[in-house]
C-alpha cells in the first residue's frame, strides 16, 4: 500500500470516529488518536526519513493536507456538538418572563418619614408649599433674622452646636422661613420640614438631634381665626374626625402674641379620669414686625407655627 492510500484510508477512519462521537469527551479521544504526539498523523510525519528524499516534499503534502482535513473534521463536529448541548441546556432551563419576579426585602420606611409625608399631605392639600433648607446655616439666619438678638439664651454654646462663630447646626427650621420671606414672593403659604440640632442630653423626651416642622403664611388680613381654622383641619384629618383643639396663651420671647395648642387625648378624649393625658402640642404664634424681611410689606400679616415631627409620630402611632 502507497502512502498516498494509506493516508486515505487513515483519514476516512477519522471521519467515522469523528461522527460517531457523541460529546467533547469523545471527540478529544479521536484527536489524541490520530494528531496527538503518539498519534497515527505524526507517527507517519516522524517516518519521514525513511522516505526517499526526492518524495519527501510530495509525501510531506498529503500528510499535511490530511492533518487539515481530520482538524476541520473535528472543528466542524466540536460545534455541532455544542450548539446541541446548548440548546438541550435552554430547554431545560426555560423561564417564563411573564411570572411575576421576587419581591426584594429591603425593609421598611422610618415611622417618622411616614409621619412627615402624612402631615406634608395634609398641608398640600389646603395650598402649602414643602419648602427645604441647609442643616448647617449661618448664625445670622437661625437667630438674628428670627428676632433672636446675641444676648438671648438659646444662642449659648451649651444649646447650640457652633461651627464657627458665624456658622453652626441650625436649632430649627425658622431659618428656611427667613430665607423665603426674603425672596419677597407674596403671598406665602410654606411648611419647612427638617432636621435640627440642639446640644441636648439623651432621655425620654430629648435629643440632640430630631425632626421638626414649622408652617409659615404672610397675606393680607390673615387672623388667629385663619390659624385656628387651619389648626382644627389638621389635626381632624391627622388625628380623626372627633379631634379638638384648644388654644392655650404663652409666652416665647421673641414672638407675640403668642400661644400653644392642644390636641384632644387619644386614650380618653378630654374626659381626664384614669388617664395620663400626655398631651400633644402645638406651638403656633404671631411674628412680631421685626421678623419681617424688608421685601415684605408692612400691611401683610405674618402666623407662624412648628411642631416635633418625633412627637407626632410618636402620638399618631399610639392612636
Amino acid at each position: 500500500m502507497d502512502m498516498k492510500e494509506r493516508l486515505q484510508e487513515l483519514a476516512e477512519a477519522a471521519r467515522k470516529r469523528i461522527e460517531e462521537s457523541d460529546g467533547p469527551d469523545k471527540l478529544n479521544e479521536v484527536k489524541v488518536a490520530y494528531l496527538g504526539k503518539k498519534g497515527e498523523v505524526t507517527a507517519i510525519l516522524k517516518s519521514m526519513k525513511d522516505v526517499a528524499p526526492e518524495d519527501r516534499p510530495k509525501v510531506g503534502q498529503m500528510v499535511n493536507e490530511t492533518r487539515a482535513k481530520i482538524e476541520e473534521h473535528l472543528e466542524a463536529t466540536r460545534k455541532k456538538l455544542e450548539e446541541a448541548l446548548r440548546e438541550e441546556k435552554m430547554k431545560s432551563e426555560v423561564i417564563d418572563v411573564t411570572l411575576p419576579a421576587k419581591k426584594a426585602m429591603i425593609g421598611h420606611r422610618h415611622p417618622n418619614s411616614i409621619a412627615l409625608e402624612e402631615v406634608e399631605r395634609i398641608f398640600i392639600g389646603m395650598g402649602y408649599e414643602v419648602v427645604e433648607g441647609p442643616e448647617v446655616e449661618y448664625a445670622d439666619y437661625n437667630f438674628t433674622k428670627l428676632n433672636i438678638p446675641e444676648d438671648h439664651p438659646a444662642r449659648d454654646e451649651q444649646d447650640t452646636f457652633f461651627i464657627n462663630d458665624s456658622i453652626l447646626l441650625r436649632s430649627q427650621t425658622s431659618p428656611v422661613q427667613a430665607r423665603t420671606m426674603e425672596k419677597g414672593n407674596l403671598p406665602i403659604r410654606m411648611i419647612a420640614p427638617g432636621r435640627v440640632f440642639r446640644s441636648d442630653e439623651v432621655d425620654a423626651t430629648h435629643s440632640p438631634s430630631f425632626h421638626q416642622i414649622e408652617g409659615l403664611v404672610i397675606d393680607k388680613n390673615i387672623t388667629f381665626a385663619d390659624l385656628k381654622g387651619t389648626l382644627q383641619e389638621f389635626a381632624q384629618e391627622l388625628f380623626g374626625p372627633e379631634t379638638k383643639t384648644k388654644f392655650r396663651p404663652h409666652h416665647f420671647p421673641f414672638t407675640e402674641p403668642s400661644a400653644e395648642v392642644d390636641v384632644t387625648c387619644f386614650k380618653c378624649g378630654g374626659k381626664g379620669y384614669r388617664c395620663d393625658c400626655a398631651e400633644f402640642v402645638v406651638r403656633r404664634y404671631a411674628f412680631r414686625t421685626e421678623f419681617l424681611s424688608d421685601s415684605v410689606t408692612a400691611d401683610s400679616d405674618s402666623l407662624s407655627d412648628y411642631v416635633s415631627v418625633d412627637v407626632l409620630r410618636s402620638y399618631r402611632t399610639a392612636l
